[in-house]
């Protein structure tokens, strides 16, 4: 059974050219990375903060010329457009044997990148990578049969059906089950410290802060 604490995540981590973090916890994820991957065009609000990173990767068309040339030593192009960015940085931690990732800035700017980058998670864990998207505002867990989320009472939460024809759960306002519709697992809430999720296939949990 996979446990689930928001408040613990993986320091090995990739910042997208989504909206820059705002809000604490994203800045925690980004301040606390031992490894940092940035996403081509986030290089552009990103270099002068002054924090270290390992590399900048992408296909590279949205990075400023200048950073392309002063970054030069720490760019990898990838040229392939059957990955977006987001799944270039994650490639790269996995050609590096890390499989646990926390993502930030994936979401804004665009609403079609978000759901693309959030629907990514689901095939990082098929293939064996566990990466969490953290945004201002609540973080996406993607999870493949039982769990059991580390909570407080009252924790706004959604869940969102991937394959599972069981999905039960306990420590939650409403009843789930196995949704045939994103809408239909939103706007929950917990009502104990767990909430045991008992799945068959995959999943993914957002959680508001």
């Amino acid at each position: 059974m996979t446990t689930i604490d928001i408040n613990q995540y993986s320091t090995n981590v990739i910042l997208g050219n989504g909206d820059f973090p705002s809000s604490q916890i994203p800045k925690d994820v980004l301040n606390s990375a031992s490894r940092l991957v940035v996403c081509d065009g986030a290089a552009n609000s990103f270099i002068g903060t002054g924090q270290d990173f390992e590399v900048i990767i992408g296909d590279c068309d949205s990075i400023d010329r200048t950073i392309m040339e002063k970054e030069s030593h720490r760019i990898i192009i990838v040229n392939d457009q059957e990955t977006n960015d987001q799944t270039k940085a994650v490639n790269y931690f996995n050609s590096h044997g890390i499989k646990n990732i926390s993502i930030i800035g994936a979401t804004g700017q665009r609403e079609d990148h978000s759901l693309g980058n959030i629907s990514l998670l689901i095939e990082y864990l098929k293939q064996g990578t566990t990466a969490r998207i953290y945004t201002d505002h609540g973080v996406f867990v993607p999870l493949f049969k039982n769990s059991v989320l580390k909570t407080t009472p009252h924790a706004k939460i959604s869940i969102f059906n991937f394959g599972c024809k069981t999905l039960n759960a306990t420590g939650l306002k409403y009843p789930i089950r196995p949704f045939d519709s994103l809408w239909q697992g939103t706007l929950n809430e917990t009502t104990e410290n767990e909430v045991i999720f008992e799945a068959d296939n995959y999943y993914m949990l957002y959680i508001a802060y």
